[in-house]
């Protein structure tokens, strides 16, 4: 639908606006329900942290402590369900969403809605307690569901139990690292191992400056991975003046990422992005 920030087409090509942290602008709280229920009516594509509790289960925080984003303090690993389901966002005077509202929640989606759980823990920490409720809260959900995180043998645990979930690797460290001193032949060679690794993923996360500077030396990461039947989420661009639209700059490099066919495209203004691409791209219609 045109104007909810869900996606932005060039040419037959469409790419999908990922709502960065359950947020359609900087204006929203992060994780808001109410951005989340729109999401899912709407078949919206979302991201959001998940921290494993004291019990097994999961809370939807970005930190591994509480006292930033909540009024508690000390670890989120050591409280439990209901102690988590007494405190609240600091942002938004609602308590701390966890795994099990959030199973209910999904099961209303949208059949076109994707929500990625970036996992926030290792797989020592989650143990076998934290897969089993992910199996157990989400298992007839897998269609609407994708998983990613800093842990490999984590991704491939939660893809063992939970066979119909899609999983998602994000290898930009590792390419930055390697390709720090312009060896793209050998950031291209990791790339190709990253996309047959262990993981086995269906989507791979890449800064889109990483994409840019890659193209700049005539490799393509994005056709590489469309070659081996992988699909590109693009993170995280977001518009400096939402209400302005691109800037001169910002629009040169959009474009150009936009020229490489990302499948998705992460950002905090989804629904200002998805105005900003449509307003210059009407203006150069008619020049």
């Amino acid at each position: 639908m045109a104007g909810d920030g869900l996606a932005i087409a060039r040419g037959p090509h469409t790419t999908r606006l990922k709502w960065h942290r359950l947020r359609r602008s900087f204006a929203d709280p992060e994780f808001s329900i109410a951005v989340m229920e729109d999401g899912f009516r709407l078949g919206a594509s979302m991201e959001l942290d998940l921290q494993v509790r004291a019990d097994g289960g999961f809370v939807v925080m970005h930190d591994a402590t509480l006292d930033r984003e909540t009024t508690g303090t000390g670890a989120v690993s050591d409280r439990t369900g209901p102690e988590l389901a007494a405190l609240s966002y600091r942002q938004q005077p609602r308590t701390l969403l966890l795994g099990e509202e959030l199973a209910t929640l999904l099961g209303a989606a949208h059949a076109d809605a994707l929500l990625q759980f970036d996992m926030k823990n290792d797989l020592a920490e989650v143990g076998r307690l934290g897969i089993d409720h992910l199996a157990a809260q989400f298992g007839n959900k897998t269609h609407n569901l994708i998983v990613s995180g800093g842990s490999t043998e984590l991704i491939m645990a939660i893809g063992d139990r939970l066979p119909g979930i899609q999983r998602g690797i994000d290898p930009t460290d590792r390419l930055v690292e390697i390709g720090r001193d312009g060896d793209l032949a050998a950031m291209e060679s990791a790339l190709r191992e990253e996309l047959v690794g262990p993981a086995e993923p269906h989507m791979i996360y890449l800064a889109w400056e990483l994409i840019l500077e890659a193209h700049k030396g005539s490799l393509d990461l994005i056709a590489l991975c469309h070659d081996e039947g992988k699909t590109v989420d693009a993170w995280t661009y977001t518009l400096a003046a939402p209400a302005q639209g691109f800037s001169d700059a910002e629009w040169a490099q959009f474009s150009a990422l936009m020229a490489l066919s990302p499948d998705q495209i992460t950002t905090d203004e989804p629904v200002a992005t998805e105005a900003a691409w449509l307003a210059r791209t009407s203006d150069d219609a008619h020049v």
